[in-house]
């Protein structure tokens, strides 16, 4: 019986010997690295944020309000798509701001992961918006940035010209109702489900830590850069579940920031509900949506 016992014993330590090692081993992952491009600037904003962006001047006939561009993510970073998109708007005279929130792109990060949040985010565009000497500002937002649009323009009415979201997030808080509404059948919208990210998750035992320790001991168990490449690696397979054909979805950049990511939604539901102040402001408002965006 004893003998028994010390081998239950001995192949309990070799199990958590083992899976230390691939707990506590630094993983790396074959992705990208985020550039500097050409052109590319900082702010140094007096929350503490050090913001990285890039400028599209306006050209011709000068526009009066300059365009802020709020990525998604949170924590996706510019991407040279974006800027190159984008910046095609500075032809028709706007000032085109595209940055990377904190925590992601080529901006700072931040040593106390709890310090990654909406209302951060938020202090930094008022910040820049300040920096700026914007009058008012048109705030196009991506996803999570439609999320980040919407707060500060609850707050702000008189900041802001024009509203353009494309791929919205959920107005916080989430209602739930309108996703039971079904689609019509001329859109053909896809199953959430085909996101293989959770897979990726559940066959890799570091990552399942780094993820674990960050959402729930508000703790880096990686560096930076490991966190960042685990995102950006997970993002790719991401960007295949949103488009129509796989062949045509994007690699990811490296611009992915991992702790202002997964801390930043964490903190979703500290969100000041905007519903009814969004309800007495009328300004023009554009919203796109892919059809093959997976989003409800």
């Amino acid at each position: 019986m004893k003998r028994f016992l010390r081998i239950v014993v001995l192949s309990l330590l070799v199990v958590m010997v083992i899976s230390a090692v691939f707990i506590f081993k630094p993983a790396h992952f074959q992705v990208t690295e985020a550039q500097e491009r050409p052109g590319t600037k900082y702010w140094q904003l007096s929350t503490g944020s050090k913001i990285a962006y890039t400028l599209a001047r306006g050209q011709g006939k000068r526009k009066p309000f300059p365009i802020i561009y709020l990525h998604g993510g949170p924590g996706a970073g510019i991407t040279n798509k974006e800027v190159e998109t984008l910046g095609k708007l500075s032809e028709d005279g706007y000032d085109v701001y595209l940055y990377d929130q904190i925590g992601c792109g080529l901006s700072g990060r931040l040593d106390n992961i709890k310090e990654y949040s909406p209302q951060r985010h938020k202090n930094d565009l008022a910040e820049i918006i300040k920096n700026i000497n914007a009058e008012k500002v048109i705030l196009a937002g991506q996803s999570w940035g439609s999320i980040l649009a919407l707060s500060y323009l609850a707050e702000n009415p008189d900041k802001v010209e024009k509203l353009i979201i494309t791929a919205p997030g959920n107005i916080q808080p989430v209602r739930k109702e309108p996703g039971n509404i079904a689609a019509p059948d001329s859109i053909h919208l896809r199953s959430h489900y085909i996101d293989k990210r959770y897979e990726l998750i559940a066959k890799n035992i570091r990552a399942r830590a780094i993820i674990y320790a960050a959402k729930n001991l508000n703790k880096k168990l990686a560096g930076d850069k490991e966190a960042d490449a685990l995102l950006t690696y997970l993002t790719t397979e991401l960007n295949r579940s949103m488009v129509c054909d796989t062949a045509n979805a994007v690699i990811a950049e490296g611009t992915e920031g991992f702790y202002s990511h997964y801390m930043t939604l964490k903190q979703l539901n500290t969100i000041k509900d905007p519903r009814s102040a969004l309800k007495n402001i009328h300004i023009p408002v554009l919203i796109m949506k892919g059809e093959c965006d997976i989003q409800p």
